[in-house]
């Protein structure tokens, strides 16, 4: 009880740092934040160059933005609502077609190059670099959702909130995803795959 107070303390004292306009804080938290955002700018497929403009854009409108953040998200989901909406803005205006989904029937398997047998691909580092790999090739909205989801740990309200949409279809996404990765998945891995549920 008495960790979470102070816990909630130091939050509420970095964020009166950042709102006050202390640049040292917001160095922090563009150094806390910054693989987040290009995580985001990539998964949407930006190049490295356009990720740094994205990620610029976005940790302005965030400097800008703290005075109206009340907190209802974590700092974290905030940030990423911002660069997600950045990112797809961006594409938007630069980009003469918009493709944030792939087709399903273009996701190749991601084990099907692998030289590998399942006995040494299942050794911490590399399962999860076939895992993510795995997404990588996603639909980017899927590959979006499980990247949330399991990797920056959002809740699905959270990430219907960044990814602007209702949460019955990032359920879908998930479950979709889930069962396009173990259909993937099973050569490299074997055939008792389990990917979340």
């Amino acid at each position: 009880m008495v960790s979470k107070v102070l816990d909630q303390q130091k939050k509420d004292n970095w964020l009166r740092l950042l709102r006050s306009g202390d640049h040292g804080a917001f160095a922090r938290f563009i150094d806390k934040y910054k693989e987040t955002v290009f995580l985001c700018c990539r998964r949407l497929g930006l190049s490295e160059d356009e990720a740094e403009d994205v990620a610029s854009e976005t940790f302005m409108a965030a400097y800008k933005g703290l005075q109206r953040y009340r907190g209802q998200a974590e700092l974290s989901t905030w940030l990423w609502s911002i660069a997600y909406r950045r990112a797809v803005s961006y594409l938007r205006k630069n980009r003469k077609q918009l493709q944030l989904e792939a087709e399903p029937d273009e996701f190749l398997q991601a084990g099907s190059s692998q030289e590998q047998g399942p006995a040494a691909a299942i050794q911490g580092e590399e399962t999860d670099k076939i895992v993510w790999n795995a997404v990588e090739r996603l639909p980017k909205l899927w590959a979006m959702a499980i990247i949330l989801y399991y990797r920056e740990e959002k809740s699905i309200i959270e990430i219907a909130k960044i990814m602007q949409t209702k949460e019955n279809t990032i359920k879908t996404y998930l479950f979709r995803a889930r069962q396009k990765l173990k259909k993937a998945l099973a050569p490299a891995l074997g055939e008792d795959v389990d990917v979340g549920g």
